[in-house]
């Protein structure tokens, strides 16, 4: 299974509908940073309003997929988070101090343009 990967402008968003497992991580981490690379893309919004829980390979990818993305010059936004999401990633020792966070799509698009223009 594939996570849709949506162009707006300079942006990709994507909203994760699926349970993930570990070769749909894997998938979707090598697809954004393809999309990444071919669009030349500058912000990512990835909203994980619908992942209620993540194992710790999937905690660790999503770090890497952040960082990842940074590397490539494209700034990360994650939105909705739930709490056993951010349980997990603190637990798993994934740092993402530098990320910005939002409660939803609209406020997350809302940051990444606050963060690319400032």
């Amino acid at each position: 299974m594939r996570i849709p990967i949506l162009k707006l402008h300079q942006y990709l968003l994507i909203s994760i509908q699926v349970e993930l497992d570990d070769q749909t991580a894997l998938r979707f981490q090598e697809d954004l940073l393809n999309k990444i690379h071919k669009e030349g893309s500058i912000g990512v919004v990835i909203d994980l309003t619908s992942v209620d829980m993540i194992d710790s390979f999937i905690a660790k990818v999503l770090g890497d997929v952040v960082d990842m993305s940074n590397l490539m010059g494209a700034r990360v936004v994650l939105t909705g988070i739930q709490p056993a999401v951010a349980i997990t990633l603190i637990d798993m020792g994934i740092k993402l101090d530098d990320v910005p966070t939002a409660l939803d799509l609209e406020q997350g698009l809302d940051k990444l343009q606050q963060e690319l223009e400032g």
